[in-house]
């Protein structure tokens, strides 16, 4: 599988997006773009794409929203995600979406976690470039998109034990389903007996089995809704 750093046009004020991009679009034609949690584009998340492009055969791209910054401090991981341009990012999104379709995609999907589940869904309802949506573990906020107003296919994942308030705990989850449903959006909605980001091998809440029946779905979902 080929890998390749790259850098993608965005109209986002700090300019072009670095990127790392997975396979080619002119022979996988599905693309993916992946979108890092709040600790900036770790390995992590490197893996997850490189995971989702073998499992699916997708062309998947991972925008580097902090450009260039990595941090595995709490606080700080905090501090980077409360200063982000989130309608900057949803713009470094567009301008990835846009890369894969000149280069050859047919279809677009996101696909994020945490931080980056959020930035999915916002996507989902402001970038007309994207074709299928799957957030993990995060609601933006009501400033930044609204859900009811989405037109393509989207998947959530959920934990119920997940304790952010404000962002992806079950109260905002039950919001998130109102909203959907408001909005007649094609949507499945999965929560799972685990925490925040139980997706995230490297982390204390991580469930490994749990973690792959989720990819297993996102993948099967990409296959349908990006063919």
């Amino acid at each position: 599988m080929s890998c390749q750093k790259i850098s993608v046009p965005s109209e986002n004020n700090k300019g072009p997006i670095p990127a790392v991009q997975f396979n080619n679009p002119k022979s996988q034609a599905m693309g993916v773009i992946v979108l890092q949690e709040w600790w900036g584009l770790t390995q992590e998340i490197e893996n997850n794409a490189q995971d989702l492009a073998k499992r699916g055969n997708f062309t998947a791209i991972v925008p580097d929203l902090y450009r260039g910054i990595v941090t595995t401090d709490y606080e700080y991981a905090g501090h980077l995600m409360s200063n982000l341009d989130w309608q900057g990012a949803v713009q470094d999104i567009r301008g990835c979406a846009k890369h894969l379709k000149e280069q050859g995609c047919t279809k677009v999907g996101a696909i994020g976690f945490c931080m980056g589940g959020a930035l999915s869904l916002a996507a989902a309802a402001m970038v007309t470039e994207v074709n299928a949506s799957v957030p993990f573990y995060g609601i933006p906020s009501k400033d930044l998109a609204d859900p009811s107003s989405i037109k393509i296919p989207v998947q959530c994942h959920f934990g119920e034990q997940d304790v952010l308030e404000g962002f992806s705990s079950p109260a905002d989850q039950d919001k998130l389903k109102e909203s959907l449903k408001a909005g007649g959006v094609q949507f499945e909605f999965y929560s799972y007996p685990a925490g925040h980001a139980f997706a995230d091998s490297t982390g204390p809440r991580y469930n490994k089995e749990l973690a792959e029946l989720a990819f297993g779905r996102a993948v099967d979902f990409f296959k349908k809704n990006l063919a």
